[in-house]
């Protein structure tokens, strides 16, 4: 199967099985609670995010790797039934597929674990293979679930190749920080505000240190930061602004399950950068946590990113 033209986003990144518990809070260290739901779905930051542009309308394609087991083959088959382009989901036997139990209480709080298994199998090789292949796409979008120098790769021959780069820095880094090619090699980072607390060492708590916090991602050198901040929208900088900027979506009625919220966030804002280029970076950006923003009121993750249809016109216009 050749690589589709006009292709918009290629997403480099993990694919997890999600492993759900639903509970009325989450439970304290130590502390035993009985559930009232559980179930299983696809997740994985990059899977998601690629899920999120293409329920959109984009022409995506995953770069990522899967066990060669059942999990693989069902992950596979979930992404193309999205009209995702697998050619480049390698499955290996090296390990098996990751997984993520994740445990959400009633009020859309979550907390999870990541066991990334192949994720972290895909190799910088692997990067360069895919993306000499998928040369017509207009934005490559990163995170940190695979190997750190896999992602490097991707946003290096990204750059060299004139493609948007988009960089998604969770799961924070912790210990070792990230080498500044990262940020000289992002047009675009967006972390939420517990991975821009870890990155920058400023406590982001509201807009105020938020701003702060957008400012100081901006200085190591990448052209926009965003600092998503749940309910209380994002915060941004680029080139231009004397400070940083905040931007809110409409407030949501019912919160039912955040997991994920991010991560449609930065699918949507890939897709804003691949199919609406000319519009301002504050456009994209407030129509980006629009989109988040409906996410929250679906329970599970990829399934919960609204499609076209389901949103108002006007941001598509």
């Amino acid at each position: 199967m050749d690589a589709p033209q006009g292709l918009d986003i290629v997403v480099v990144g993990s694919c997890n099985m999600d492993l759900m518990a639903y509970v009325s809070r989450l439970p304290k260290p130590g502390e035993t609670l009985e559930g009232h739901r559980y179930e299983t779905g696809f997740g994985g930051k990059g899977a998601n995010q690629c899920v999120a542009g293409a329920k959109l309308g984009a022409r995506m394609s995953m770069v990522a790797k899967v066990g060669a087991d059942d999990l693989g083959a069902q992950y596979i088959r979930n992404l193309n039934s999205f009209g995702i382009y697998t050619k480049f989901v390698y499955q290996t036997t090296e390990s098996s597929t990751g997984v993520a139990p994740i445990t959400v209480g009633d009020d859309g709080s979550n907390s999870i674990v990541i066991i990334s298994g192949a994720n972290l199998k895909l190799t910088p090789h692997d990067v360069q293979e895919s993306l000499s292949s998928l040369k017509s796409a207009k934005v490559v979008v990163c995170q940190l679930e695979v190997r750190r120098d896999t992602t490097l790769e991707a946003l290096k021959i990204a750059k060299q190749k004139g493609m948007t780069t988009i960089f998604n820095p969770a799961p924070a880094p912790q210990g070792q920080p990230l080498e500044s090619d990262f940020f000289g090699l992002s047009d675009v980072i967006c972390p939420n505000e517990t991975e821009a607390t870890i990155m920058t060492g400023i406590e982001v708590t509201d807009v105020a240190s938020g701003k702060l916090a957008a400012k100081e991602l901006y200085e190591r050198g990448c052209a926009v930061a965003v600092v998503t901040m749940g309910a209380m929208g994002c915060v941004f900088m680029y080139e231009g602004l004397d400070e940083a900027e905040h931007v809110r979506p409409e407030p949501v009625t019912q919160v039912v399950d955040t997991t994920g919220a991010g991560d449609a966030f930065a699918g949507a804002l890939a897709f804003f950068y691949a199919r609406y280029p000319h519009l301002p970076v504050k456009e994209k950006i407030m129509r980006a946590c629009e989109v988040a923003s409906t996410s929250v009121q679906k329970p599970g993750t990829q399934k919960s990113y609204p499609t076209r249809k389901e949103l108002p016109e006007k941001l598509f216009e």
